[in-house]
């Protein structure tokens, strides 16, 4: 239920994420879900990609900042009020959403969210105990 994210710490200057993802073009690597966060210096650039690991070890070797993080994919009705009701449910729970990013997918009627949250394990739960949807890491990876 848990995917793994790659977050890069990146300077913000021209030709940044075009280093990078010419980094994991080169590694065979491909982006499924991506999130730029920025200020006047630097930014966080979120990835799900197809295969984590590897990843972080080519921009590693690479010379770049990176880890690798636990997030949530679930899927929401892509209506309005599809995403607030999975929000609902955490905020009734007491778990704190960091940051979420969400995208399309033209194989399903559902939109996919991405989810940063400050306790997994009562997320999971909470959004599965309300029958949620969650994505797979072999979904979003292959």
């Amino acid at each position: 239920m848990l995917i793994k994210q790659i977050s890069v710490f990146i300077e913000n200057r021209t030709g940044r994420l075009r280093e990078i993802t010419t980094v994991l073009r080169d590694a065979g690597i491909d982006i499924r879900a991506m999130s730029v966060a920025d200020t006047t210096d630097f930014g966080i650039l979120r990835l799900i990609v197809d295969k984590p690991e590897e990843a972080q070890r080519a921009l590693a070797n690479a010379k770049m900042t990176v880890s690798i993080t636990s997030v949530i994919g679930i899927a929401v009705s892509d209506r309005p009020g599809g995403l607030c009701s999975a929000l609902d449910i955490l905020f009734n729970e007491g778990v704190a959403v960091e940051y979420c990013y969400a995208f399309i997918s033209h194989a399903s009627e559902n939109a996919h969210v991405i989810l940063r949250v400050d306790n997994n394990e009562r997320a999971v739960k909470a959004l599965s105990d309300a029958g949620f949807q969650f994505l797979s890491a072999s979904e979003l990876y292959q």
